[in-house]
């Protein structure tokens, strides 16, 4: 994987781009760590002053260090992101392999399975589990169903090339020396679908920390935990824009741009990577 990514940085500049932006992304979230203030601490400062030298990017009107919060609010986000990406690649990769390589009744069922959560209507479906469990809807149990929610289409890519692979003659050869189902997938066709699950990953963070961008603005998830939506929440709440204080606005938004353009250029990068013709042709130039 680490020869993957320097090729990468090395021959593509969208891939080094994206991979430059989100180290920044990565140092705002280690500066979070050393901040002066507790993230859910409020009127501590003095509030709505602008962004000046001693309050790089303003306070809010709830008296916060607006550069403080967003760090606080980009981990979250971040972390947030990562979680929902992490367990839905799980998933993926399990029903993908083993509906590719299983075949028959294993793959008819994981199937219908994928696309009946792939027709699922998300966003109604989000809202509809906040109301029902309001009173302990935690992150936690945000990320583990938003993750049962993300899985379906990249399993279903993912069981495109499990089945190309299964007619490879390294497959044959894996089955007449004896190994088991399982090693052969986790050694033998794991390995080719790392690319795609690394671009899926990107895909999948971009939709997760859309989705709790829109659920946090409009107040269905923790009002008190710092989020990039959240604090978005809490300057439309104050009438932030109207009363002149464009800071608590524009600085998540600007931070969430960069974290989204870091995101897809890796991702465009890794497809490209993807595919044959496209990295010779890169090469070749």
């Amino acid at each position: 994987m680490f020869t993957i990514v320097r090729d990468l940085a090395r021959q593509n500049m969208e891939f080094l781009s994206g991979l430059l932006l989100f180290a920044a992304i990565v140092g705002l979230i280690v500066v979070s760590y050393f901040s002066p203030y507790s993230a859910t601490d409020i009127y501590l400062l003095p509030p709505d002053m602008p962004p000046d030298g001693e309050y790089w990017l303003g306070t809010t009107s709830r008296g916060q260090d607006v550069f403080w919060q967003l760090t606080t609010a980009l981990r979250n986000t971040l972390f947030f992101g990562i979680g929902v990406a992490f367990i839905s690649r799980i998933i993926s990769l399990v029903v993908g392999l083993v509906a590719g390589y299983a075949g028959g009744a294993v793959d008819r069922v994981l199937m219908a399975i994928n696309d009946s959560v792939m027709v699922i209507p998300q966003f109604p479906l989000l809202i509809l589990f906040y109301f029902v469990l309001k009173d302990s809807m935690t992150w936690t149990a945000l990320i583990l169903i938003m993750a049962l929610l993300g899985w379906s289409y990249d399993a279903r890519l993912i069981r495109s090339v499990a089945i190309s692979l299964k007619t490879r003659s390294f497959t044959t050869q894996s089955v007449y020396s004896g190994m088991s189902m399982r090693k052969i997938l986790v050694e033998e066709h794991l390995p080719y679908v790392l690319p795609i699950v690394f671009a899926t990953t990107m895909n999948n963070m971009i939709w997760s920390i859309g989705m709790e961008i829109t659920l946090s603005v409009l107040g269905f998830t923790d009002i008190e935990t710092p989020t990039m939506g959240m604090m978005i929440y809490w300057a439309n709440a104050h009438s932030a824009l109207i009363s002149g204080i464009w800071w608590w606005v524009a600085a998540p938004v600007a931070v969430i741009v960069v974290l989204f353009l870091a995101l897809f250029l890796l991702s465009m990068s890794m497809n490209e990577y993807n595919d044959p013709r496209s990295r010779l042709n890169r090469m070749g130039n």
